[in-house]
C-alpha cells in the first residue's frame, strides 16, 4: 500500500474511531430513551423538536456552507498562506453567524407551522403544544453546531482530524447525563414542562431535561472545537460581517449546495409527515434510524471529512491519477465496512432491536416496528454510504450545482413512493421511499461523475474485490440468521449476550471469509495502521 493510501485510510480510522464512539454513546441515550419514554408522546414530541434543528444544521452547515468553504479556505492556506485562510475563515464565520442569529430569532415566531410541517398529524393533541414548546428550546442548537461544524472544517483541512471528530461525543455524553439526572428526580420541579395527556410525571421530566441537553451540548461542541483550532495554530476570533468579494464566491458556491441539502432535508421531512399519521410511528421510525447511523455514521462522516479536503488538493495540482485512486480505496473502504452492517441488520434486526430496545416503557410492538424499519432502511445502507465518495468528487471542483439536479430527482422518489405508498401499505412506505431515493440518487451521481476527467472510475482492484465482499457478507448473514433463529427457539431469555455472541462469531467469520475470498489482505489492513508513514 502506497504512502498515500496509508495516510488516506489512516484518517478515515481516526475519524471512523471518534465517530464510533459517539455512536455507541448514542446507542446508550436511544436505549435510556427507549426505556423511560418508549413510543409515546414524549418521545415523538422531542424526536420532532430535535429533527428541525438538525433538518436546518445540514442545509447551512455540512450539506451547504462546508461543501463550499473547504475547498475555498484550502485554496487560500496552500496559495496564499495561513494568515489569508484565518481571515478568510473568519469571514465565513461571521456571515454565517449573522445569518444563523437572523433565523433563529425568526424561527422561534414560526414555530408551530414549523412543527405542523414536519409532523401535521400532530395537530389537535397534545403532542403538538409539546412538541412546539420542545423546539423552540432545542431550536438555537443549529447556531452553535452550525459554527461547529464551520470550525471543525478548518480543523480538517489542517489535517487535525480527531479534535473536530472527538466533539462529536460531547452531545451524547450530555444528553446521557440529562437523562440520569432526570431519573434521580432532583430537577424535578426545575423542569416542569406542563401537562400532555397520556405522560406522566416522570416522562415529562425527561423530555425536559432532553431539550435543555441538547442546547447544553452545541454550546460545548462549538468551544471544544475553537480551542483546538487555536491550538492548531489557526485561532478565530468573531469580527465584523462584511460581504466581500470572497463571501460572494463561497455563498454563489454555497447557494446551490444548500438547495441540495435542503431537497435532501425533505426527505426527512416527508417520513416524518407520513409517520406522524401512524400512532407510534415517528418513534419507531427513529429507533430504526439510530441502529442503522452506526455504520452510516461511522463510515459515511469519515469518508466526507477526509475524502474532501484530500480529492480538493488533488484537483488543485491535476493530479488524477491520485484522485481516481483516492476514490476507489474510499469506496473499497466504505464497501468492506457497510455491506456486511447492510446484511446483518437484514437478517436479524428483530434480535438487534429487542436487545437495544425492549425494557420498560418499549413493549414487543414496538420491537417489532423497530425491526421492520430497521431492515428497510439496511437495504439503501451501500448506497448512503457511497454517495459520500461520489459527492466530493464534484465538491472539490466547486460544482454544486450538478449534485443538486440528482438530489431533486430522487426527493420526487421519495415524495411519490411514502405519500402514496402509505395509502397502500402504511408507514413502512416512508422507509422505502428513503431506501429507493438514495439508490436513484447515487446512480445519478455515478453516472454524472464519469465525465469528471476518467477520476470516477472503478479500478481492477475494486472491480475484483467488490463481488467477494459481497460473497463473504451474505456468508456470514446466513450464518447470523442460523444462530438467531437457535437462540430464539432456545434459549430466548438470553438475547442479550447471545447477540454478543453472534456479533463476534459474525466479526470472525466475515473476516475470515473476505481475506480466503480475496475481499481484502491482511497486508493492507497492516499498513493502513502503521504510524510514522507519512
Amino acid at each position: 500500500m502506497s504512502v498515500p493510501q496509508v495516510r488516506l485510510f489512516r484518517a478515515f480510522a481516526t475519524v471512523g474511531g471518534w465517530t464510533m464512539a459517539s455512536r455507541v454513546l448514542g446507542f446508550v441515550r436511544d436505549i435510556l430513551m427507549a426505556a423511560f419514554l418508549g413510543s409515546g408522546p414524549v418521545a415523538q414530541a422531542f424526536v420532532v423538536a430535535f429533527t428541525l434543528p438538525n433538518l436546518f444544521r445540514r442545509f447551512f452547515a455540512e450539506g451547504a456552507f462546508n461543501t463550499a468553504f473547504v475547498p475555498m479556505f484550502a485554496k487560500r492556506l496552500e496559495a496564499e498562506g495561513p494568515a489569508v485562510a484565518r481571515s478568510f475563515a473568519q469571514q465565513a464565520l461571521a456571515g454565517l453567524a449573522t445569518v444563523l442569529v437572523v433565523f433563529t430569532i425568526a424561527a422561534q415566531a414560526l414555530m408551530p407551522w414549523m412543527v405542523l410541517a414536519l409532523a401535521s398529524g400532530f395537530a389537535g393533541d397534545d403532542r403538538f403544544d409539546l412538541a412546539v414548546l420542545y423546539a423552540r428550546i432545542t431550536f438555537p442548537y443549529i447556531l452553535f453546531i452550525s459554527l461547529a461544524a464551520l470550525v471543525s472544517g478548518v480543523l480538517n483541512t489542517l489535517g487535525r482530524f480527531a479534535a473536530a471528530a472527538a466533539a462529536q461525543v460531547a452531545l451524547n455524553v450530555v444528553l446521557i447525563g440529562a437523562l440520569m439526572l432526570a431519573e434521580t428526580g432532583l430537577l424535578a420541579g426545575v423542569v416542569d414542562t406542563g401537562a400532555v395527556t397520556g405522560a406522566g410525571e416522570s416522562g415529562l421530566g425527561y423530555g425536559a431535561m432532553l431539550v435543555w441537553g441538547v442546547l447544553v451540548a452545541g454550546i460545548a461542541q462549538l468551544w471544544l472545537v475553537w480551542r483546538a483550532a487555536a491550538r492548531a495554530g489557526m485561532p478565530l476570533t468573531l469580527v465584523r460581517p462584511r460581504m466581500t468579494p470572497a463571501l460572494r464566491r463561497l455563498a454563489a458556491i454555497a447557494l446551490p449546495a444548500a438547495l441540495a441539502g435542503g431537497v435532501m432535508q425533505i426527505n426527512i421531512v416527508v417520513g416524518r409527515q407520513v409517520a406522524s399519521h401512524f400512532e407510534g410511528a415517528i418513534a419507531w421510525l427513529w429507533y430504526a434510524d439510530r441502529v442503522f447511523q452506526l455504520p452510516l455514521g461511522v463510515v459515511g462522516v469519515a469518508v466526507g471529512v477526509v475524502l474532501l479536503p484530500e480529492l480538493s488538493r488533488r484537483v488543485r495540482i491535476e493530479d488524477h491519477a491520485g484522485a481516481r485512486d483516492a476514490i476507489n480505496r474510499a469506496a473499497e473502504f466504505c464497501l468492506i465496512l457497510t455491506v456486511p452492517a447492510a446484511v446483518a441488520f437484514v437478517a436479524i434486526p428483530q434480535l438487534i432491536s429487542a436487545v437495544l430496545f425492549e425494557r420498560g416503557a418499549f413493549t414487543a410492538e414496538d420491537t417489532a416496528a423497530t425491526a421492520l424499519g430497521l431492515a428497510i432502511y439496511a437495504l439503501g445502507l451501500p448506497a448512503f454510504v457511497l454517495q459520500k465518495v461520489l459527492q466530493p468528487a464534484f465538491f472539490a471542483r466547486e460544482d454544486t450545482r450538478t449534485p443538486l439536479r440528482f438530489a431533486i430527482w430522487s426527493m420526487l422518489a421519495n415524495v411519490v413512493i411514502a405519500a402514496f405508498g402509505a395509502m397502500l401499505i402504511g408507514w413502512t412506505a416512508a422507509a422505502i421511499g428513503s431506501t429507493v431515493a438514495a439508490w436513484l440518487n447515487l446512480v445519478l451521481l455515478w453516472r454524472g461523475a464519469r465525465a469528471l476527467g476518467g477520476e470516477v472510475s472503478a479500478d481492477a482492484r475494486l472491480v475484483t474485490r467488490a463481488p467477494r465482499i459481497l460473497a463473504a457478507s451474505l456468508l456470514t448473514g446466513v450464518a447470523a440468521l442460523g444462530m438467531a433463529t437457535w437462540l430464539e427457539a432456545n434459549a430466548p431469555t438470553l438475547r442479550a449476550p447471545g447477540l454478543a455472541v453472534i456479533i463476534a462469531a459474525s466479526a470472525a467469520l466475515y473476516f475470515t471469509a473476505a481475506t480466503r475470498l480475496g475481499a481484502f489482505r491482511l497486508s493492507d489492513l497492516k499498513a493502513s495502521m502503521r504510524r510514522g508513514a507519512d
